[in-house]
């Protein structure tokens, strides 16, 4: 196995050499404590200046082709493949995790949604003829165009820091709008690392801008700043206040705030299926996944052996650092989330739960890694506990026996959040009318945390787990504003019939409106519309 202090894997990431300053912040190795790099802080003076430079930016942008724009999103994605190891031992130290998680959850995510949204977009901004809602009004034929908002704003996390913020940048871009974008302070070199492959491709001046600010003024700056629109994946808390910012200029907002998500496991399932998703879902990236497992619930008539199945799997994970190829989960990307993970699992085990599986650590690493977690089962657990109520957004999960499985649906919707969820069974249909009755806005069948990899999927959920949404046409569509054009196909006619001077007639000729089309009897239809008729020639005449 290849020592975590071999220089082959630590390539320097972007500004690596620049000395810390009071303009420049450090990034660290999060298993080993090692500074990899420095990122030069953005003031919030700096950032209303770039905000208005990204304003006089968009006007010519929103004019230039989108084929045009197509054409250099798609130079990104060439990119990114010929950088693809750098990226991933990049991504592996300022995160964490390890590399498979970042070329899979990361790198491959980002371009395969790259050329997607580049193929698709003219046609998601084309314009659309809306047909007329009644004959009576047919000659006013409608068209909806869609329009970019401006100068839209991305504050994106830690846990998946390239492909979050990559792919509502591109959609933002290929949109018309100009982008500013912060990445969170935890992964600055990987924000850093999206930065110089957004800018390789040619885009014209203050297009893209890139911005490093503490997550604590970050959101009031960019509202007060005057971006257009504001795209913020992070806590419910603080997705709570910037609504309540963006309310003071109703400027519009769209949030991913995270998850509690619940996997079903029903009475036919593929157990050894179903085992392996939980370990995957549950424990990729540490657990640090808003869509990922935190709460199973297992049919009584499966449960031992699912639990069996999903023990052994976990008993076999292996936790080490990130770059090591033979490591199979990563250290968590912060010690305040160690210390949140910790919390949760000794509150269960003081009300009654079990631990039925762990992994372990790699015996090269030892204890030399900073925030390391094992991956954990708990059995015994209940709905009283942190580990089954909140987000814990750690390598661990808690499983439930149920009776029934409307048990379990009914369990599964026990919770404030609602971004993702996942049903197992053979029986597809019976699955998807399970998936209807789980309160998430995006279940999966016989997997899990794999519709954010999707880039047609909307990816977004409900209750306080996502206001708007992001990927897939709808999310494409949050880009844009839509405005609808109302065209008069008849120019020869001189006014309305409604149109002023009024008089008794007219009244008595418009209701002819309704009674011709709406009366009771066929004599009332046709009375009314001979009235109509009869205020037909106001048309013509100025």
């Amino acid at each position: 196995m290849t020592s975590h202090t071999q220089a082959a894997i630590t390539p320097p990431g972007p500004n690596n050499g620049s000395p810390e300053t009071p303009e420049s912040l450090p990034s660290y190795d999060k298993a080993t404590g090692e500074i990899i790099g420095y990122s030069p802080m953005t003031s919030v003076e700096a950032l209303e200046e770039i905000i208005a430079k990204a304003r006089e930016a968009q006007r010519l942008w929103a004019k230039t082709p989108v084929k045009k724009r197509a054409a250099m999103i798609r130079k990104m994605t060439r990119e990114i493949v010929r950088q693809c190891d750098t990226l991933t031992v990049t991504i592996a130290r300022d995160n964490g995790k390890t590399r498979v998680d970042a070329l899979v959850a990361e790198v491959l995510s980002a371009t395969l949604a790259a050329p997607y949204y580049a193929r698709n977009a003219k046609r998601f901004l084309k314009d659309r003829f809306v047909m007329p809602g009644s004959i009576v009004l047919a000659n006013k034929v409608s068209k909806i165009v869609r329009v970019p908002f401006g100068v839209v704003g991305v504050i994106s996390p830690w846990n998946y820091p390239f492909s979050i913020p990559f792919s509502e940048v591109i959609m933002a871009l290929l949109a018309g709008n100009t982008v500013v974008l912060k990445t969170a302070s935890e992964t600055q070199m990987i924000g850093l690392a999206l930065k110089n492959i957004v800018e390789s491709v040619g885009l014209p001046p203050h297009v893209f801008n890139f911005v490093n600010m503490k997550g604590r003024v970050a959101g009031d700056a960019f509202l007060e700043g005057g971006v257009d629109k504001l795209f913020f994946t992070g806590s419910v808390p603080v997705g709570k206040y910037l609504m309540k910012k963006a309310t003071e200029t109703l400027t519009p907002v769209s949030l991913e705030l995270g998850g509690n998500d619940a996997m079903i496991v029903c009475p036919d399932a593929d157990q050894d299926r179903a085992a392996a998703g939980a370990v995957w879902g549950g424990f990729q990236n540490a657990g640090q996944s808003c869509g990922g497992v935190e709460r199973i619930y297992v049919h009584k008539d499966v449960y031992d052996g699912f639990l069996a199945r999903l023990k052994e799997r976990t008993e076999r994970l292996q936790v080490g650092y990130g770059c090591d190829f033979t490591t199979d989960i990563g250290v968590m990307t912060t010690a305040r989330q160690v210390e949140t993970v910790n919390d949760h699992v000794n509150d269960a085990l003081q009300k009654g739960a079990k631990i039925a599986a762990q992994g372990k650590m790699l015996t090269t690493a030892g204890d030399s890694l900073n925030n390391r977690l094992v991956p954990m089962v708990l059995t015994h657990v209940t709905h009283e506990m942190k580990i089954m109520r909140e987000e814990t957004f750690g390598p661990v999960v808690g499983v439930m026996k149920v009776e029934t499985i409307d048990e379990a649906i009914t369990l599964a919707n026990d919770s404030n959040l609602g971004l993702t969820g996942s049903v197992w069974s053979k029986n597809r249909k019976q699955a998807s009318l399970i998936a209807r009755q789980i309160q998430a806005g995006a279940v999966t069948i016989n997997d899990h945390l794999v519709s954010h990899g999707l880039a047609e999927t909307p990816w977004g959920g409900f209750k306080q787990s996502s206001i708007g949404r992001t990927h897939g046409r709808i999310g494409f569509d949050e880009m844009t504003e839509p405005q609808v054009i109302v065209s008069d196909i008849m120019p020869f006619v001189k006014k309305d019939l409604w149109w002023h001077p009024h008089s008794r007639g007219l009244y008595n000729g418009l209701k002819g409106v309704l009674e011709g089309m709406y009366g009771e009897r066929t004599g009332d239809r046709v009375k009314g519309v001979l009235k109509l008729l009869s205020i037909l020639p106001k048309m013509f005449f100025r």
